[in-house]
């Protein structure tokens, strides 16, 4: 129904404009810039002519070049290299506080100094749940400067798996509503909460905002069978802890709105990954479940945790540097 080119690789569906019936074919810039002048993907460059205001027909011509130098590179003046910058605290970072598409991060809290307690599954994840999923694309975009806005599509493409339902979650008291209206209202009312999910969550393209989003809403810990390598990674560096079930079938022994509380993961973190974490969730019937879980913690990822992020433990660094 649609059809637009563009000279860098993201050409699935609904990546450009949020449209799935368009489709976007990839072609060298050269090809991209001759067709966005014609508009019509009929037009081919090396036959067709465009016309002018004058009346007259305007036809391009083949690029041409070179590629690479024919006497090589020139090795350079190292005078010219650039320096690091100096930075400057004192320098204010100025932000319209109206503006919709950008606005200045504040830093996560640390880790407490206890186990976890009080959180609460906000959202029980049934089948895929990729970074598209988790953090939407297409119009979205515009909000990548600004986490609240862009907070509006966490999780919005994820199944239901009590219900069967895309994006409609259930309060304690069984009100419903979507996943960020939820997740928000939690933040609001100091409930820290966690994810339960499948296999291979957070799968697709390395997407920080599937992990920055979560974390900005109130998340502490993502519970899967699975996940996918990268965004395992990236939950780590927002302080979010990526926790795999040591028995899948424990999957179907947690449901949303479960009262959920940790053992042993704030030894784990403060020993850099040594030791194993597991999950004491309190059934809405009053009964306990214990479940076991993985992880794959190192050192280093322990102390992105602790500090409450990867961008909070650089800064403290560099503080006392």
């Amino acid at each position: 129904d649609n059809a637009i080119f563009t000279s860098y690789n993201r050409n699935f569906r609904g990546r450009n404009d949020g449209n799935a019936k368009t489709m976007n074919f990839l072609a060298s810039p050269e090809l991209v810039t001759a067709m966005s002048y014609a508009g019509s993907t009929t037009f081919n460059p090396m036959t067709d002519s465009l016309p002018t205001s004058s009346g007259e027909e305007f036809r391009f011509s083949p690029p041409s070049g070179q590629d690479l130098p024919s006497a090589g590179f020139a090795q350079g003046n190292p005078a010219f290299y650039p320096t690091p910058g100096v930075p400057d605290a004192s320098v204010p970072v100025k932000v319209d506080p109206s503006s919709t598409r950008l606005a200045l991060l504040e830093p996560f809290a640390p880790f407490p100094d206890t186990e976890l307690h009080g959180l609460r599954v906000l959202y029980k994840v049934k089948g895929q749940c990729t970074t598209d999923t988790i953090s939407a694309a297409g119009p979205w975009l515009k909000y990548k400067g600004h986490l609240p806005n862009i907070s509006e599509n966490t999780l919005i493409g994820a199944i239901n798996a009590a219900t069967g339902e895309t994006n409609v979650a259930y309060d304690v008291d069984g009100t419903p509503s979507s996943i960020p209206e939820l997740a928000k209202r939690w933040k609001q009312q100091g409930t820290p909460w966690l994810v339960v999910a499948e296999h291979n969550y957070g799968e697709g393209s390395a997407r920080e905002h599937a992990a920055l989003q979560p974390r900005y809403l109130g998340a502490r810990i993502i519970l899967a069978k699975s996940f996918a390598r990268i965004h395992e990674t990236n939950l780590k560096k927002q302080g979010v802890v990526p926790l795999t079930f040591a028995t899948e079938a424990d999957y179907d022994r947690i449901d949303a709105c479960d009262e959920v509380g940790t053992e042993g993961l704030l030894d784990v973190l403060r020993s850099g990954g040594q030791g194993s974490v597991e999950i004491l969730v309190k059934k809405r019937d009053g009964s306990e479940v214990r479940v076991k879980t993985r992880h794959t913690l190192s050192k280093d990822q322990c102390g992105f945790v602790l500090a409450g992020s990867a961008l909070n433990l650089l800064a403290k660094k560099h503080r006392n540097a």
